[in-house]
């Protein structure tokens, strides 16, 4: 079906969404999304590249600074269309394609790698980690998809967990998407850290998934991040994308 595509006219829908409509067509979508650590992320998907601006120009009076939007880095057109809006560059995420493989690694004595099955022990090593990372490299610095906690509770059946006898000290979260699983956060306690417990999980994990026939998952690893980049590298994965993050302060 053709029609003629005219100047649209954009209408806030709901509070954190816009449509550009044309002749009551929606030609042009935007979205507002608060992450679980405040940062507020930006989406505009529109058909045609003149009518982003017309959107970003109708939100960003209208929403609190600083905002955020994520394109991947192979987008020149999307990313120049963010930066003509005022959006620069604030870092680099590798997107990795993670291999499974047999055989973990052990963990070191004392820790045993198995699924999570105790809410309160996971509830408590998310918040000493959380705690961590906000006095260290701070939440703005973390993955998108960090999960929050709006009921209080964590999906155990995403987890597994270093156990030590006093506790859980370690976790990696596992989500299932479309094309192949995602590891959407591998983390220690910094006072358990440098004794393999990182590795022990991550194999664990590319383990089960090759023994239910899965060959590959996929990873974002932050460029400032060297530990991160060793271990997954180590493991055989391979950098395919980039996402960069773009800010408007």
């Amino acid at each position: 079906m053709n029609f003629t595509h005219h100047e649209p006219v954009v209408t806030r829908v709901a509070e954190q969404h816009w449509h550009a409509l044309d002749d009551g067509r929606v030609v042009g979508r935007g979205e507002a999304s608060p992450r679980p650590d405040g940062r507020l992320f930006l989406s505009i998907d529109t058909w045609l590249d003149a009518d982003f601006p017309r959107l970003a120009g109708a939100m960003l009076p209208a929403l609190p600074r600083p905002l955020y939007t994520v394109v991947d880095e192979a987008d020149e057109g999307l990313r120049s269309r963010w930066e003509s809006a005022g959006f620069t560059t604030r870092r680099r995420e590798w997107e990795y394609v993670v291999p499974t493989a047999p055989g973990p690694v052990l963990p070191p004595p004392g820790v045993t790698i198995v699924p999570a099955a105790d809410q309160e022990l996971l509830r408590s090593l998310d918040d000493v980690i959380r705690a961590e990372i906000e006095a260290t490299i701070g939440w703005p610095e973390m993955p998108a998809e960090v999960l929050g906690r709006s009921d209080g509770g964590l999906d155990l059946a995403k987890y597994v967990v270093a156990a030590e006898p006093g506790g859980y000290v370690g976790l990696a979260r596992v989500v299932a998407v479309t094309r192949q699983p995602r590891i959407g956060l591998l983390a220690v306690r910094a006072d358990r850290r440098r004794r393999g417990i990182a590795r022990a999980l991550l194999t664990h994990v590319l383990d089960a998934l090759y023994h239910k026939g899965i060959q590959t998952a996929s990873a974002e690893v932050n460029e400032a991040n060297p530990a991160a980049t060793t271990l997954f590298e180590g493991v055989g994965a391979r950098r395919v994308s980039s996402n960069l993050e773009l800010v408007l302060r």
